[in-house]
């Protein structure tokens, strides 16, 4: 079994990369920073000696690189069974605040379009199998405005609809789609505040609910999961 994490070189993305490395998957990642990549996959192969695992170092903000890693995937594999859309950007400031622009084309191409282009190459390869599941992790920010976060925002419920629309679209080719919306994730974007880790959700809570909704039978989707701090959100 195979699986694809985009930006997965730690947080949620390096959970997720461990929890199934731990059950014996093969693995695909990628990440911006060519150090952090080979230290997680490092990581992953002590996990796991067995596993195949294949890594590539980009920006996915770019178009041609992101198809390209895509399309090695399935080189690399033959099949994709799972494709988990974790790349994400969070950058603070309002939609009319000076010298926008530049901030929400570059967070709409990170938190959305990476996903319509991994989905450009991986997508046909699934329905031609007849079986896949598509996972897009969104945010709390991608169901209701957020503050301070006019770019992030307005990406994220860009990428809600993208996902509502691909379960629309897919579900009578037995590909499953589901959107994650989690609340404050215990990652590097929370770096410096000054809250204890309870006030946050783990890392390894997205990974766990991953795999668990992959697992279900292929006459079940789980559309949407909604998830919180236990305190509220930050």
């Amino acid at each position: 079994m195979n699986i694809i994490v985009t930006g997965a070189s730690r947080g949620i993305g390096l959970a997720i990369l461990e929890k199934y490395a731990r059950a014996g998957w093969n693995l695909a990642f990628c990440s911006k920073n060519p150090e952090s990549v080979a230290k997680a996959k490092e990581k992953l192969q002590s996990i796991n000696s067995s596993i195949k695992i294949y890594a590539e170092a980009f920006d996915i903000a770019d178009k041609l690189p992101v198809m390209n890693f895509a399309s090695n995937c399935i080189k690399e594999f033959g099949k994709i069974d799972i494709l988990v859309n974790n790349a994400g950007l969070f950058k603070q400031g309002g939609l009319s605040d000076s010298a926008f622009d530049d901030d929400l084309e570059y967070l709409m191409q990170v938190n959305v379009y990476s996903a319509y282009w991994m989905g450009k190459v991986v997508i046909p390869a699934m329905t031609e199998l007849g079986a896949g599941h598509i996972i897009n992790i969104s945010s709390i920010a991608g169901l209701r405005d957020y503050d301070k976060g006019g770019g992030y925002t307005v990406a994220k419920f860009a990428l809600t609809g993208y996902t509502k629309q691909l379960r629309n679209e897919l579900k009578s080719k037995n590909v499953r789609i589901t959107g994650i919306y989690p609340g404050a994730v215990l990652t590097d974007s929370w770096a410096g505040v000054d809250l204890p880790p309870s006030r946050f959700i783990q890392p390894r809570d997205i990974a766990e609910l991953v795999y668990t909704t992959a697992q279900l039978s292929p006459s079940a989707c789980v559309e949407d999961i909604i998830l919180r701090p236990q305190e509220g959100d930050i």
